[in-house]
C-alpha cells in the first residue's frame, strides 16, 4: 500500500517549505527559492495575467497518469478490405505524378509542340458539335471527374494525335472526316499493347513508283543492304541502353554485342543469317535484364510473384513470343512497343511506302512488314524509357492486374502515364530519320 504523509512530515523528509501556487493553489516543494508557482502552464498564466482553473493535486509519491497516446494512421496499403480504395489512391497517385512533370517550356505560344492525347477507361467519346470536336474521356475509378476537352479546326492546340487505350465508347463518321482533314491519326491499343487500328492522318497513299522499287530491292540486294544497316543500328542502340541499366554484367553485354556488329560487317549472302545475329545479340542484350530490381513497397500485404521483383527477360522480336507478357515492365513494353508501331506507320505512309513490304520480317497479307523493320533501330529507345521509368518509381500490387490466365496488365492511369512519358512525338521523328537514311532512298 503506498505510504501516504502529512505537510509537516513532508517538510522534515525534504528539508524544504512547501508552498501554496497562487494560481492553482495546489502544494509544491518550489525547486529555487521564491517560486511561487508549480509549473510551467500556471508561469504562463500568470505571465498573460489570465486566470487557470483548479487541476488536481497528487498525494507524495503519486505519479501523474500519462496522456492518452494518438493512435498510429492506418494507411491504405496496411488495410486488407481497401482494394477499391487502393484502386482509386493508385489512381491518383499517377495522376499527381504527371502534375508534377516538368512543364513544358514556351507552353502558351504557337510553336510549342504538339503533344498525343490519350484516352483511357469505360465510356470514352467523340463527336463533332457546331464543327468542333467534343472528346470525353472514360472514367478509370470512382470518384473520379469527368475530363472533357473541345478541340477547334486549325489550333495549335489539337494533339499530334489521339490514342484510345483499352477502352471502350462511341465516336461517328464525322469525327474520322474531322481528324482527316486536320491530319490527326487516331490510334487504338488493347490491353495486351498491340495496335488494333491507325486511322486518319493526313491521308497521303503509297507512291507508285517506291512501291515498286522495294519490290525490286527484294531481289537486287538493296533488301539485304537495309536489312543490314537497320540491325547495325539496333545493336549500337542496344549498347547504349545497357549502359544506363544498374547492373555488373552490362560490360560483358557490350562486348559481345562488339562482337555482333564485327560479323554484320563480314560477308553475308541471306537474310537468314542478319536474323540469327540478331538473335544471338538479343540473347546478350536482354539476358543482363534479369539482375535489375523493380521497387516495390505493400507486397507483405498483397504478395507478388517472385518473378515480378526483377525486370523480365525478353526474347528475339523475330520469334513473336512476346506480345502476352506475364510481368509488369514486359507489359509496359508492350504499350511502347505499340506507341512506336502507330509512330512508325504513320511515318511509313506519310513518305509514301507501302507498309507490308518488308525484308526482315516475313510479308504476308496483313502484317507490316516494314513498319516492324523500321521499328528494330527503335527498340532501343522505348527500352531505355520504360526502364528509365521503372529505376525512378517505386509500384505497389494494385497498379496491375493479373488475369487467371496469368497475363499481367496494367493500372489504366498508370498505362496514361507510360504513355505520355514516352514522348510519342520524338518517337515520330526518330522514326522519320529512319526513313530518310540510307539504302532506304530507292
Amino acid at each position: 500500500m503506498r505510504e501516504e504523509y502529512s505537510l509537516r512530515d513532508y517538510h522534515k523528509r525534504n528539508q524544504a517549505e512547501p508552498v501554496i501556487c497562487e494560481l492553482c493553489g495546489s502544494v509544491f516543494l518550489p525547486d529555487a527559492p521564491g517560486l511561487t508557482v508549480c509549473s510551467l502552464d500556471c508561469y504562463d498564466a500568470h505571465e498573460a495575467g489570465r486566470p487557470k482553473q483548479k487541476v488536481r493535486t497528487y498525494r507524495i509519491n503519486e505519479s501523474r497518469p500519462e496522456a492518452p497516446r494518438p493512435k498510429p494512421q492506418t494507411r491504405p496499403e496496411d488495410n486488407p478490405l481497401a482494394d477499391d480504395e487502393l484502386w482509386a489512391a493508385r489512381a491518383k497517385y499517377w495522376q499527381g505524378t504527371e502534375s508534377r512533370s516538368p512543364a513544358r517550356k514556351n507552353a502558351n505560344r504557337r510553336t510549342s509542340e504538339r503533344r498525343p492525347l490519350v484516352l483511357t477507361g469505360h465510356g470514352v467519346q467523340l463527336r463533332i458539335d457546331r464543327g468542333t470536336l467534343f472528346v470525353r474521356n472514360g472514367f478509370t475509378h470512382y470518384p473520379q471527374a469527368r475530363e472533357e476537352w473541345r478541340l477547334f479546326p486549325g489550333d495549335w492546340r489539337v494533339p499530334s494525335r489521339i490514342i484510345l487505350l483499352d477502352t471502350d465508347g462511341s465516336l461517328s463518321l464525322h469525327v474520322i472526316k474531322w481528324l482527316s482533314e486536320q491530319g490527326v491519326p487516331l490510334v487504338m491499343i488493347d490491353w495486351q499493347g498491340k495496335a488494333v487500328s491507325v486511322i486518319g492522318g493526313d491521308g497521303t497513299a503509297t507512291d507508285p513508283e517506291l512501291r515498286r522499287a522495294q519490290l525490286e530491292a527484294r531481289n537486287n540486294g538493296r533488301g539485304l543492304k537495309l536489312a543490314i544497316q537497320l540491325i547495325r543500328d539496333k545493336i549500337i542502340a542496344s549498347q547504349e541502353t545497357l549502359k544506363t541499366l544498374p547492373s555488373a554484367r552490362c560490360k560483358a553485354a557490350i562486348g559481345k554485342l562488339d562482337r555482333a556488329l564485327r560479323e554484320l560487317r563480314g560477308p553475308i549472302a541471306r537474310i537468314e543469317q542478319v536474323m540469327l545475329i540478331e538473335a544471338r545479340a538479343a540473347a546478350d542484350y536482354f539476358g543482363v535484364w534479369y539482375t535489375v530490381p523493380v521497387n516495390w513497397k505493400g507486397i507483405e500485404r498483397h504478395p507478388i510473384p517472385d518473378e515480378w521483383r526483377f525486370v523480365g527477360k525478353r526474347g528475339s522480336f523475330f520469334s513473336g513470343r512476346n506480345r502476352h507478357s506475364t510481368d509488369p515492365v514486359n507489359a509496359m513494353l508492350n504499350y511502347a512497343y505499340a506507341v512506336l508501331e502507330s509512330e512508325v506507320l504513320t511515318a511509313t505512309v506519310a513518305a509514301g511506302l507501302d507498309p507490308i513490304i518488308g525484308y526482315l520480317h516475313t510479308c504476308r497479307p496483313g502484317r507490316l512488314a516494314l513498319v516492324y523493320d523500321l521499328m528494330e533501330p527503335l527498340r532501343p529507345e522505348a527500352d531505355r524509357r520504360v526502364l528509365g521509368f521503372v529505376g525512378s518509381n517505386i509500384f505497389t500490387p494494385q497498379d496491375f492486374l493479373l488475369s487467371t490466365s496469368g497475363l499481367c496488365r496494367l493500372h489504366p492511369v498508370l498505362a496514361k502515364v507510360v504513355l505520355n512519358r514516352l514522348n510519342a512525338s520524338e518517337l515520330r521523328r526518330l522514326a522519320e530519320d529512319v526513313i530518310r537514311q540510307g539504302p532506304l532512298r530507292f
